[in-house]
């Protein structure tokens, strides 16, 4: 077996039996790492003023490559619209940061693998502190043994003092928004309410919801948070785009309605041995920064 990245994914992505059997299918079979340097140009005029590293960005998408397995085979269109809304929003995609992540799924409609978007909690807070009207914004655990209680109404009440140790299971989470003109709101949500949410998500048994259920759990309370609070333009197009497909990677792109396609979950296998580090990629990215992340990757409350 080639040692190589492009040679392994351009392999893989024509391999007949990988190969979409579709009407739609591309007829030019370009790996997806080629394809990814072809898009530092586009990266970076895409990205934030405040984020000014292309390479970096796509540093880490030759990385998930690596570490996702089926991500190499989805569509280069899917791809592409998803890296671009990273770019665009300011998020790395990747999971050692928690702010978003690229996610393959099988559509049953096209025959091919496409890449689902997942923001993560982190993606949700960072983009949060972009509005100038935001103040405060954290999310918690509630678990057995904490003392907590709440209230809502004309006059609501939030109360919730952790316990110093043995705290037991989880049962409920909550998110507490303060803005800069005084103003508060918060949302609670049971064990059971987020896990109504999670059955309804296409990726509920694979990427983060398997890795870091809990920062998950606070997203889910988070995004419904937001419902009531303003958003900035960046966290409202995150909100659209989280857990959808994008094929249009033009920057007008994040602007149109993604889709929700009812993908099929793969089974994610973890990465070990070599395939869990950053080598062996073509020699345009010798150089490049590294796309791994020292110590752990437990979300950080803001």
């Amino acid at each position: 077996m080639s040692t190589n990245l492009a040679e392994r994914v351009a392999a893989r992505r024509t391999s007949p039996a990988r190969q979409p059997a579709h009407r739609g299918a591309p007829a030019q079979h370009h790996s997806l790492a080629q394809f990814v340097q072809s898009m530092r140009s586009e990266i970076a005029r895409a990205l934030p003023a405040h984020v000014a590293n292309p390479e970096r960005v796509a540093r880490i998408a030759l990385t998930e490559l690596r570490r996702v397995e089926h991500l190499a085979e989805c569509t280069q269109e899917s791809f592409g619209g998803a890296l671009m809304t990273c770019a665009q929003l300011g998020l790395e995609p990747g999971g050692a940061a928690g702010e978003a992540y690229l996610l393959p799924f099988w559509n049953k409609k096209v025959g091919a693998y496409e890449v689902t978007l997942i923001v993560g909690y982190q993606g949700m807070i960072k983009l949060f502190w972009q509005h100038p009207a935001a103040a405060g914004l954290t999310a918690r655990t509630v678990y057995e043994a904490d003392e907590f209680e709440y209230e809502d109404g004309l006059d609501p009440v939030l109360r919730h003092k952790p316990a110093r140790s043995n705290r037991g299971r989880p049962t409920d989470y909550y998110a507490v928004a303060k803005m800069a003109n005084g103003g508060s709101a918060f949302v609670v949500m049971s064990v059971e309410d987020v896990e109504a949410i999670r059955r309804r998500s296409k990726a509920r048994d694979s990427g983060p919801w398997s890795t870091d259920y809990d920062a998950m759990a606070r997203k889910t309370v988070i995004r419904q948070l937001f419902k009531i609070l303003p958003k900035s333009p960046e966290l409202a197009r995150a909100v659209a785009h989280d857990e959808a497909v994008r094929r249009d990677a033009t920057p007008e792109g994040l602007d149109a309605p993604p889709d929700y396609i009812e993908g099929e979950v793969v089974e994610q296998t973890p990465a070990t041995g070599p395939q869990a580090a950053v080598e062996d990629v073509p020699a345009e990215f010798t150089g490049w920064p590294e796309a791994t992340e020292p110590g752990s990757a437990e979300p950080v409350e803001q």
